[in-house]
């Protein structure tokens, strides 16, 4: 990864620090940032690979989840066994080439299967207090890691990412180059933020269709599509929510009516 694509997800990290609702934090940490570093730095075309790739950044959080509140692993570990699940996902792919077209429409299902079922589960629970964090960070550890710790840590992908090239392939366009970060900053609400993430999932097949519909004009093209796809996505996903919480203050003029109408009743 180039010295650019250090300093984009270095800012998708911060930004995610300095914001508090988990929503939005899981709509910042799906911002395509480090997907576009990526494909300027490789050159990469898109094709059904990346679409698969978005499944794997899905799994690298359900994984680090798994670990940290489940089995009580170190965070670090934690993200250590997310980014060996990605690993073993683009190790099964290796040997498939996947047509774009059909690869979108399964992907696009499996999405639709997931909301089904996240809708079916109950919320997780938000964290009680922050002596609950589990056990296993170790005593004087902040919430927030070092600055110097967090390029390091940006600095190891990118290092990862060159050494396993061959294997991880069109998947490294995809890799949770932020992803490791950013599950280090919502370690406690990592159940919660995994539900967004997922949903904003379909934000980034968005963005990648629309890189893949303009690939062959330019660069630029190409990148302009994605992010207008990944834009229009993510305010459909987000619009609704939005205008459901703006009918609430819509009742209390109704009530103040009626509290008017009644002490005019009673003047008479």
């Amino acid at each position: 990864m180039t010295v650019q694509g250090v300093l984009l997800v270095t800012a998708v990290v911060w930004a995610v620090t300095l914001i508090r609702p988990v929503r939005w934090r899981a709509l910042v940490a799906a911002l395509p940032l480090p997907m576009t570093a990526a494909l300027l730095a490789t050159g990469h075309s898109v094709d059904g690979t990346q679409l698969v790739g978005v499944v794997g950044l899905n799994l690298f959080f359900g994984v680090v989840a798994l670990a940290y509140h489940r089995f009580r692993m170190p965070i670090l570990l934690a993200d250590l066994a997310g980014v060996a699940g990605y690993l073993a996902v683009a190790a099964v792919l290796r040997p498939f080439a996947l047509p774009f077209g059909p690869t979108l429409a399964a992907t696009v299902a499996l999405w639709l299967l997931a909301m089904l079922v996240l809708r079916r589960l109950p919320e997780p629970d938000p964290p009680a207090v922050p002596a609950a964090d589990p056990p296993a960070v170790p005593a004087g550890h902040g919430a927030r890691v070092p600055v110097v710790g967090r390029l390091l840590l940006i600095l190891a992908g990118a290092v990862l990412t060159g050494l396993l090239g061959q294997v991880l392939r069109g998947l490294v366009v995809t890799f949770p180059y932020a992803g490791v970060l950013v599950a280090v900053e919502v370690r406690r609400d990592l159940p919660a933020f995994c539900r967004h993430f997922a949903r904003n999932s379909l934000a980034l097949l968005g963005f990648l269709v629309g890189v893949h519909l303009g690939q062959n004009v330019s660069v630029v093209v190409a990148l302009v599509a994605g992010w207008t796809g990944f834009a229009l996505v993510a305010v459909a996903l987000h619009l609704p929510a939005s205008g459901g919480g703006k009918r609430h203050p819509a009742a209390y003029p109704t009530t103040g009516n009626a509290a008017i109408r009644r002490c005019g009743d009673g003047k008479r």
